[in-house]
């Protein structure tokens, strides 16, 4: 049962991807790299694991990658982050000119504690979490969709736009990296982005 269950929530993850790439492309008929530089991002005021305040001024200067998720996800915020855990191993000597940052969109459960722990099985990643209004504001400057969805256990999942925004040093869009997507244009995306 739960893989039929893991399995449809891995169905419903790629189609939030194909909705959220629509939606960042707004209906303009441009991919999503034709848009680089669009209005996606801003300033914001998070929480890393280890308590100390994050904001947008403090990802500039490094080219990076935002992917927004939860803890408790079965298996598309595990896989992205293993996923990008191995393009700062492929990097080698330039993984330094690369920061990866996963924001969560469960407040509730994502204490910064939690995902201290959490974090430990992706190394060179950074989980941030905030209250619910900074988050929500988080997600509406990256036009990030998410939903607590109720399950018959009485407890939760979430719904989730499954990308990975790709920003530049000045902390300009760049691009993404969706779910699933071949992992030797994900590599390019990524050295693509760090050259620049």
């Amino acid at each position: 049962m739960k893989t039929v269950r893991y399995s449809a929530w891995a169905l419903v993850a790629i189609l939030l991807a194909v909705v959220g790439y629509a939606w960042i492309a707004g209906g303009t008929g441009k991919s999503v790299m034709e848009m680089a530089g669009a209005d996606i991002g801003g300033p914001f005021s998070l929480q890393k694991t280890d308590g100390t305040k994050i904001s947008e001024q403090d990802l500039k200067g490094k080219s990076h990658a935002i992917f927004f998720g939860f803890t408790h996800c079965p298996e598309v915020c595990p896989t992205t982050l293993f996923e990008a855990a191995g393009w700062l191993e492929k990097l080698g000597e330039d993984s330094d000119k690369l920061a990866i940052y996963f924001i969560t969109v469960d407040p509730e459960r994502d204490t910064p504690e939690m995902l201290d722990v959490y974090m430990e099985s992706f190394p060179g990643i950074t989980g941030l979490s905030g209250s619910p209004e900074e988050l929500a504001e988080v997600q509406k400057l990256y036009r990030v969709y998410s939903r607590k969805v109720p399950l018959d256990d009485g407890d939760y999942t979430m719904d989730h736009t499954a990308t990975v925004y790709l920003m530049d040093k000045d902390g300009k869009f760049s691009g993404t990296i969706a779910y699933g997507e071949n992992p030797d244009i994900a590599m390019e995306k990524i050295r693509k982005l760090i050259d620049t």
